[in-house]
Parts: C-alpha cells; sequence; structure tokens
C-alpha cells in the first residue's frame, strides 16, 4: 500500500518528499486455546508531511482510493480486514 500511494501521489503531482513519507503498521493478532494466531486486522498510518494547502485535496483523495489499485491489499482483503488513514503535518 506504501508503494501504491506514493505512485497515486505523484500521479495526482501532489508535491511530498519521498525522504520524509513513511508509514506506521499496526496488526491485530487473534487465536486462544492453543490454536494457530491469525492476523485479523491491519491498520495503516501514512505519514506525509509537507503537502501544500491546494494540493491536499487531491492528496486526501489519493488516500482515500489507493487501495484498489494495491495488489497486496487486493490479495488479502477478503481475509484481513484492513484500515487506513493519513496524517499530513
Amino acid at each position: 500500500m506504501y508503494g501504491t500511494l506514493a505512485r497515486a501521489l505523484s500521479a495526482r503531482k501532489v508535491e511530498f518528499d519521498p525522504n520524509t513519507y513513511t508509514a506506521d503498521v499496526l496488526g491485530t493478532i487473534e487465536g486462544e486455546d492453543n490454536r494457530t494466531i491469525r492476523i485479523t486486522k491491519i491498520h495503516v498510518i501514512f505519514h506525509i508531511p509537507g503537502i501544500k494547502a491546494e494540493q491536499r485535496a487531491a492528496a486526501e483523495r489519493a488516500v482515500k482510493f489507493h487501495a484498489a489499485g494495491c495488489p497486496a491489499h487486493e490479495s488479502v482483503k477478503d481475509a484481513i480486514e484492513i484500515t487506513h488513514e493519513a496524517v499530513y503535518r
């Protein structure tokens, strides 16, 4: 998702610094009673500092729609709940 979002931002001509663009990934792992554990949820927080005010709408649109074009997301979306958000500071 990280690379797909970077490409979506670039395609929309949103200027961002690839050196400060990062993501935190939080996973929920479930399982009990000696059963096999499994990842049930993934939440991605994209940190995209330095977005200009006039490019904010385009950046938000890229964040909103990039997952549908991401091979990793599309491969696991039916087995793992995936959510994401962006922080623009």
